[in-house]
């Protein structure tokens, strides 16, 4: 059995390293079903350069969770030749009774016979003369073949599909052609797709369909908000620094140690997520892991939180939309709609060259948003400073940050945006 470890929407490191890690593990705990780790969303330039300063195979970005024909497509083992004749079919349901038996023509798929077109033939040939004096081929008792469908149509729609259909089956293709076929009897149940959540546990930050699924698990370190379930479920939410801080200890409760490269992975989702554990959210067991998983991947741990930082995009190279929607989060207070934008940098010296063209990017992402107030915090992941840009917005007065521009303030110091500046924004609403 197939289960999806996936990270959050806007996939940043925390997200994507504690899936691979956290499927390292399963796998070698339970070997009975496959985990596997995916992405809900596309990664910015930054996170795949970093991915690639790693060396791993970047987890395969996977749209949605719905259920589809690919979860309930038949095969059979039976296969026959158009050219060949009843006698064929017949001893196959003298030994089964399938539902459906593939038909080609030399090496290309010719299309579904079923037991009804057998019927339909026989009953036609008796109607004539009450006798039939030769046995025909199979491509003279199949009746015209319905249009197949994709493996990735949805399950509901070709449920629908088939009731409406006077066929029992139907063929269905991938990119490459035929690969199996579908009866009603598969549509009796609706499948769900098993999914483990790390980095998030609210559905409307997850992969779409999750309300279709059966989530078998949680890693995270966000305050709870989780969906519901059917069944009761594993989950471990800490107030940690970073979701791969509690993957890897996992790993110690289980007994496992990571290879070097897993642990070189966790340990930069937890750098990442941490700032280099500068940030007020790391914790002592963040410190601790860090120092631990440094030592597996036999690196020195600010030379490798420096060195991945280095492959972050400078504010030049970036889109500010696309750098300002790869990590932004929604909140309302008061009824009022917020939302805040952070990117990492390395240093701040350029900040003023391109601080009107991120104001016009943020401004178009509130608006695209149905937000009331955005801003966006520009941290210096170094020198441990933050610039924050905000559209315009009657609060923006009641923030404690010295204006340095036409709606900018500087924030020495300022490194989170969950511990240190949401607090801020929260007291200007409710002021």
């Amino acid at each position: 059995m197939n289960i999806y470890i996936t990270g959050h929407k806007n996939p940043d490191l925390d997200s994507v390293c504690s899936a691979y890690g956290y499927a390292k593990l399963m796998n070698l705990q339970d070997p009975d079903n496959t985990y596997i780790p995916v992405r809900c969303g596309h990664l910015s330039s930054s996170v795949k350069n970093i991915l690639e300063f790693l060396d791993i195979e970047i987890p395969a970005y996977k749209r949605d969770v719905f259920p589809k024909v690919r979860d309930v497509i038949l095969d059979t083992d039976y296969r026959i030749d158009a050219d060949d004749d009843l006698t064929v079919v017949a001893a196959i349901y003298e030994k089964d009774n399938p539902s459906a038996i593939p038909v080609y023509d030399k090496s290309e798929f010719y299309g579904l016979l079923t037991i009804d077109d057998i019927t339909n033939w026989t009953m036609r040939e008796l109607a004539k003369d009450n006798k039939i004096t030769s046995i025909p081929k199979v491509r003279q008792i199949m009746t015209e073949q319905e249009a197949p469908i994709s493996v990735d149509e949805l399950f509901d729609d070709a449920r629908t599909l088939l009731q409406s259909s006077p066929k029992r089956g139907l063929a269905v293709y991938d990119e490459d052609g035929y690969v199996g076929f579908v009866t009603r009897r598969c549509f009796l149940k609706c499948p769900k797709n098993n999914v483990i959540l790390v980095d998030h546990n609210e559905s409307h930050q997850s992969i779409r369909g999750i309300e279709t699924a059966n989530i078998v698990g949680i890693l995270d370190h966000h305050r709870l908000d989780a969906i519901k379930t059917e069944q009761p479920i594993f989950i471990d939410a800490e107030p940690l620094g970073s979701t791969c801080t509690i993957v890897y200890q996992q790993y110690i409760r289980n007994n496992r140690t990571p290879d070097p490269q897993t642990a070189k992975v966790l340990l930069c989702g937890l750098v990442s997520d941490t700032l280099i554990l500068k940030s007020p959210t790391t914790t002592g067991v963040d410190v601790v892991a860090a120092h631990v998983l440094a030592s597996i991947s036999g690196v020195n741990l600010e030379e490798f939180g420096l060195a991945m930082f280095s492959k972050v995009e400078g504010l030049k190279e970036r889109d500010p939309e696309t750098a300002i929607s790869s990590d932004f989060k929604i909140y309302t207070e008061k009824n009022v709609k917020i939302g805040i934008g952070q990117c990492e940098v390395t240093q701040l010296n350029d900040f003023m060259d391109y601080a009107k063209a991120y104001a016009d990017g943020l401004e178009a992402v509130r608006s695209r948003n149905g937000l009331d107030w955005a801003v966006l915090m520009v941290t210096d992941v170094v020198h441990e400073h933050s610039a924050l840009i905000c559209t315009d917005y009657k609060f923006n007065r009641y923030l404690p940050y010295r204006s340095f521009g036409t709606n900018l303030y500087d924030m020495p110091g300022v490194m989170s945006r969950k511990k240190q500046l949401l607090p801020e924004i929260l007291h200007a609403v409710v002021e």
